[in-house]
């Protein structure tokens, strides 16, 4: 089957600049959003001592962040026809990160998050003289629970989106 064209992008430009219509859409302020609270969940937990499942919970994180910032990237410039294959299906590629990636990977490193700040809440008790991670797995957890719902919300979005048949992300 024939691929088709990839959707509508901003207006041929020369050299590079902002296309201000998807930073001021939905999924646009949700991106940011997401790279913000997913920047607190890895250096709130990369800045502290961690070990076991954490270092999964990071580098889910991590991961997600940077594929996010790459899409924040490539739609805010309008170069998404770049990108084989994926330019075409842009709206698709966005809905597959956000439900699949996003929010599958954030909730289960919110979840190791939250087991762990479990586990050290022992060490928030008055009195308690040890450096504690209490605090700093707990934040971590909370950032990562809203950031996989700012990525089910953006899924939900494309899906709209894809499902009345339209092609664009805004």
């Amino acid at each position: 089957p024939a691929v088709p064209p990839p959707p509508p992008g901003p207006p041929a430009r020369d050299s590079l600049s902002l296309h201000c219509a998807y930073l001021r859409s939905p999924l646009g302020l949700l991106r940011l959003g997401q790279l913000t609270l997913g920047a607190a969940f890895w250096v709130t937990v990369a800045a502290n001592t961690y070990e076991g499942a954490a270092h999964f919970a990071l580098f889910a994180a991590v991961l997600v962040w940077l594929l996010t910032l790459a899409l924040f990237g490539l739609s805010l410039l309008g170069r998404w026809v770049l990108v084989p294959w994926l330019g075409s299906r842009w709206l698709f590629t966005n809905l597959v990160h956000d439900l699949a990636l996003g929010v599958g990977l954030y909730a289960a490193a919110a979840g190791i998050m939250g087991y762990k700040a479990g586990r050290k809440s022992y060490c928030n008790l008055p009195g308690y003289s040890q450096h504690c991670l209490y605090s700093a797995y707990l934040s971590a957890s909370v950032c990562g629970a809203i950031a996989a719902c700012l990525y089910l919300f953006s899924g939900l979005y494309c899906l709209l989106r894809h499902c009345r048949d339209q092609r664009d992300i805004i």
